[in-house]
């Protein structure tokens, strides 16, 4: 769904907002001031102009979960894909029934994949840790584990929501299981209200990755004070492999950055 615009006043930007701002005009520059397409083979039955800087990006890559069904992975390693995010697990009961079949067949085609776990606030962090280490390997070429926070007061058998600072206590928890658990400083993907509410302005935060959804306007227009290293920019993408639709999601920074990300991580 996509999201508010938030509007509040500011005396000037602030240098974490121009920082921001820039790794977005970067997308743009990289890919050849906004004119070429780098990835051909990759569609958007929806596409909005504001993101147009996502789809621009040098480095792509989808994250998908049970809803994207068959995947032909060999096509989707063909077109140019960089990355998958994939969901593994929920709350403290919940595995995706496509996780271990998605992570294996990633691996075998050559794309470098990482889980993520949709946060339940009405379950504890000890027991949601404890489900995603049963659940998901702890693979030396994986990508940083995705800790998943949005308000969710619909989920499955999960009616409730935290407080903003149950809510901070509960990542703060699952990063460090997380990162005790893979050795690798974990994801934190969220989406515009959560991180207005719950994340913004605490800044014991920005040490993490972020993976930030914005899918009708640039992260930085719609994020205080973000930096992000991953750009979720739209959810009705085409990509070969895949029958229907799949978010589609951009790396902030060039191939040459890309490469250290991974060789920092000893993905490769």
């Amino acid at each position: 769904m996509p999201a508010r615009a938030l509007k509040r006043p500011r005396s000037g930007p602030s240098p974490r907002v121009r920082f921001a701002a820039l790794a977005a005009a970067t997308l743009v520059l990289l890919a050849g001031c906004g004119t070429r397409n780098p990835y051909p083979l990759f569609g958007d039955v929806a596409p909005h102009d504001a993101v147009s800087a996502g789809h621009q990006a040098s480095i792509q890559g989808i994250d998908i979960s049970r809803y994207q069904g068959n995947v032909d992975w060999a096509a989707l390693a063909r077109a140019g894909t960089r990355f998958v995010f994939i969901k593994a697990t929920e709350g403290g009961d919940y595995i995706d029934p496509q996780f271990q079949s998605y992570w294996d067949a990633a691996r075998r085609a050559g794309i470098p994949r990482g889980a993520y776990h949709f946060v339940y606030w009405c379950r504890s962090a000890s027991e949601q840790a404890l489900w995603f280490m049963l659940n998901v390997p702890n693979d030396a070429d994986a990508l940083p584990p995705v800790v998943d926070v949005e308000w969710n007061s619909s989920s499955r058998n999960c009616p409730n929501q935290a407080t903003p600072e149950a809510a901070r206590q509960m990542v703060r928890e699952l990063l460090a299981a997380f990162e005790a658990y893979t050795g690798k400083r974990p994801i934190i993907y969220t989406d515009i209200n959560f991180h207005r509410d719950v994340i913004e302005g605490h800044h014991e935060f920005d040490a993490y990755p972020f993976w930030v959804r914005s899918v009708a306007a640039e992260p930085h227009e719609r994020y205080e004070n973000r930096p992000w290293t991953f750009w979720q920019f739209t959810a009705t993408g085409r990509v070969p492999g895949i029958d229907g639709n799949v978010d589609r999601n951009a790396f902030a920074g060039s191939e040459r950055d890309w490469n250290r990300w991974l060789s920092q991580l000893g993905v490769r």
